[in-house]
């Protein structure tokens, strides 16, 4: 993999000047880590050749912690909601992580580059897990704890990890598919009980010594492994490394987090996701941040808003599904203690939500752009102006341009495929490959750009705006479905003849999948523009056998959800179902086309107050 070369590295920094690094902190340590490496910013000195983010980043932190140079603050601050808290120093993360490590290699026997999927809820666990395996040069695969048996059953199989680390909810659905895994060597699970087959996590970690040395591991060799939904098949893995997540916030201005060792974050995303990985430990991290998590058993609105009240937290990212739920409540009523920085990002956010947050608690929210391939490509910066709707501008590092179908960069206001140039130097933040999938890795490439699959415009000034995706993928609350895998849910159920999962208009999650008992395997595209766009969810329309022909659509639709929640994780089943007894459709494709232009007349009716 070609990484950024001097003369690249020059030429982007000249491109983006620094009008926000150190935003409004001009009493920020010349001694943190970020400005240890202002020389290889400014083009000075080479990237290098070895980089471990536990030992060159965080084991860092608690040197200039040790020296009384840093904030008190803690680096990590969990509550669970019930009274339970953990705060750890930067010294404590690295005592606490040299066990895990410790048990990862010698009681699990894993070695440098082995693989290891992680599927827990937000608890102290996920990132003590988290940092042991870059100590010891372990491959992470994260996991939404919604994954059902059958996604963990592929996510095992395909990414050949030795060893699963989860919690006592979702370890039935591991021991249902672990013979099955014949790559799998050992499970650990985090719990106050033990389970038969397992090895107790906790009571492992606490007799393990802290004496661990760090391995020493290559800037492009792989740190996280993220399975990411396609159009059609199975999930791709997605590798990371350990530039493209670790160091790459290093050579960037502080640009989307805008973050000092003074700040408190709070992101409420799934753990199973980039978003956390990027602003709960990477991003965050560098600038000796703290990370504040709360559990979070559900997300609710009363839940957040008094916790915004109760702790200092500055600066707080979500996706729109949250800021739409919280806008519902009356803001004024909530006083928060030391909000100031918001930020959306996952699938757009449509303006009337943005001005609604602003006038009850006259704060901005700022949307951030990018994908599980590229992190953040494009954002609106701190202190930059706001254009509802529009998602900022490109990120420092990346040459975000829109193009055409043979890879021609667009004028401004006509509309294309946002893409990332990745030749004749592949920008550090991106992806390193689909692992075992060279076809698709190569599929995402056009001439010399990395092709995102979003369609969207770039206006005069250089601000981008999101129109929809260029394929088939659904997004919903932040989620990306793919067809694919709900329809093949749907098919394994006996009263089902045929389905087509397409996207459907929802007032509070975005996209939502819609099942379509009717069509093939690909699903139609659903393109309407910004103003229109707003909000998604799952529909599915559904064929009956002939046996089920006569039976009571209501009841059938609910059991089919109930069907794919189980076969699938959770939060793809359609929440909405069309059932139908119509004959075969010859051409699937038509079919699918009709439903697409009739749900989109349906929602532009209904958005522009026609219906």
């Amino acid at each position: 993999m070609k990484i950024f070369k001097l003369p690249i590295l020059k030429s982007l920094w000249t491109q983006k000047p620094l009008y926000r690094t150190f935003h409004g902190h001009s009493k920020l340590l010349a001694s943190d880590v970020y400005s240890e490496y202002q020389a290889v910013r400014r083009g000075e000195q080479e990237i290098p050749k070895y980089f471990n983010f536990a030992s060159d980043v965080l084991d860092k932190w608690t040197k200039i912690e040790k020296a009384g140079k840093r904030p008190s603050n803690s680096a990590f601050w969990w509550i669970s909601g019930k009274g339970e808290e953990v705060k750890w120093s930067f010294e404590e993360l690295g005592f606490l992580s040299r066990k895990v490590a410790n048990v990862l290699t010698k009681v699990c026997g894993l070695q440098k580059g082995d693989r290891i999927i992680v599927v827990l809820p937000r608890i102290p666990e996920w990132w003590l897990v988290n940092v042991a395996c870059m100590r010891a040069g372990i491959v992470l695969i994260p996991g939404t704890t919604q994954l059902s048996a059958k996604d963990i059953l592929y996510r095992l199989q395909a990414s050949k990890a030795k060893c699963i680390i989860t919690d006592d909810t979702v370890a039935p659905a591991v021991d249902s598919v672990a013979s099955e895994s014949q790559f799998l060597k050992t499970k650990l699970i985090v719990s106050k009980g033990s389970r038969e087959g397992w090895l107790n996590f906790s009571e492992l970690y606490k007799n393990q010594s802290a004496d661990h040395s760090c391995a020493k591991t290559r800037i492009e060799d792989s740190v996280n492994i993220f399975f990411t939904s396609g159009t059609t098949g199975s999930p791709k893995m997605t590798e990371h490394s350990q530039g493209s997540l670790g160091f790459r916030p290093l050579l960037s201005e502080r640009y989307w987090l805008d973050l000092t060792p003074s700040d408190v974050i709070w992101n409420t995303a799934d753990t199973g996701w980039i978003l956390t990985s990027l602003s709960s430990v990477f991003d965050a991290w560098v600038f000796g941040s703290c990370i504040f998590v709360h559990q979070l058993p559900q997300i609710e609105s009363a839940t957040i808003l008094n916790t915004l009240c109760r702790f200092p937290i500055d600066t707080l990212v979500g996706v729109p599904t949250l800021y739409r739920m919280l806008v519902q409540n009356d803001l004024s009523s909530y006083k928060f203690m030391n909000l100031k920085h918001c930020m959306s990002g996952g699938e757009p956010l449509n303006p009337e939500v943005m001005e609604k947050w602003k006038s009850q608690t006259g704060l901005d929210i700022h949307e951030v752009y990018g994908q599980t391939e590229t992190g953040i490509i494009c954002s609106v910066f701190k202190g930059m102006k706001i254009k509802p709707g529009s998602m900022g501008k490109a990120a420092p590092l990346f040459d975000v341009q829109v193009v055409d179908k043979n890879a021609n960069i667009l004028p401004p206001g006509q509309q294309g495929e946002i893409a990332v140039r990745s030749k004749p130097i592949r920008p550090l933040g991106l992806f390193s490959e689909y692992i075992d999938n060279p076809k698709k890795t190569a599929e995402s490439e056009r001439g010399d750009f990395y092709v995102t699959g979003d369609r969207g415009t770039m206006d005069k000034d250089g601000y981008f705006w999101f129109i929809g995706r260029d394929d088939d993928i659904i997004i919903s609350s932040g989620y990306r479905i793919g067809p694919f895998e709900v329809e093949s849910a749907l098919m394994e159920h006996p009263a089902v003849a045929e389905a087509a999962v397409v996207s459907s208009p929802d007032p509070l999650r975005g996209e939502v999948v819609m099942l379509n008992s009717n069509g093939g395997n690909n699903m139609f595209k659903y393109i309407i523009t910004l103003t229109d766009l707003v909000l998604q969810v799952v529909k599915a329309f559904v064929v009956l056998s002939a046996t089920f022909s006569s039976s009571n659509r209501e009841h059938l639709a609910c059991e089919l959800q109930e069907h794919v929640k189980k076969t699938t994780a959770p939060y793809k089943y359609p929440r909405k179902v069309n059932v139908s007894n119509i004959l075969h459709c010859l051409l699937s494709f038509l079919f699918r086309w009709n439903l697409s232009n009739r749900c989109q007349r349906q929602s532009l009716g209904r958005l522009r107050g026609m219906n």
